[in-house]
């Protein structure tokens, strides 16, 4: 039990670590391109979803097994996370349709990345 919560933590760091580095990222091209500012929701929502993925399949590796509920609960904590950060930074927090959709994909990359972690060899 202990090593997997230290797996899910894992995974919610790499997550959170691969985010922060893609927003950087794409900040910069924000910054120094004439890229538009309407790409900026759907481009954070891709970059959570792969943040998601690549958290989920490196922390679900040497599990070996409950990829699925081990990737939702990866998923679900860094979503938690971030919204917990968000509500701290922004006091006009609120959960919005979204949100609603983050929870949503969140949960699904972490499961997808969760049965490609369990299943890697």
């Amino acid at each position: 039990m202990e090593n997997t919560i230290t797996n899910i933590a894992k995974g919610v760091g790499i997550s959170l670590l691969a985010t922060f580095i893609l927003l950087l990222i794409f900040a910069t091209m924000l910054t120094y391109t004439e890229i538009s500012e309407t790409i900026i929701n759907p481009v954070i929502i891709v970059i959570t979803a792969i943040s998601i993925l690549i958290g989920s399949s490196i922390g679900n590796t040497k599990i070996k097994k409950n990829g699925l509920l081990n990737g939702a609960l990866i998923g679900g904590t860094y979503i938690i996370t971030i919204y917990l950060i968000s509500s701290i930074l922004n006091w006009k927090f609120g959960l919005e349709v979204q949100s609603i959709v983050m929870i949503v994909i969140g949960m699904i990359f972490g499961i997808l990345g969760g049965i490609i972690g369990v299943n890697k060899k």
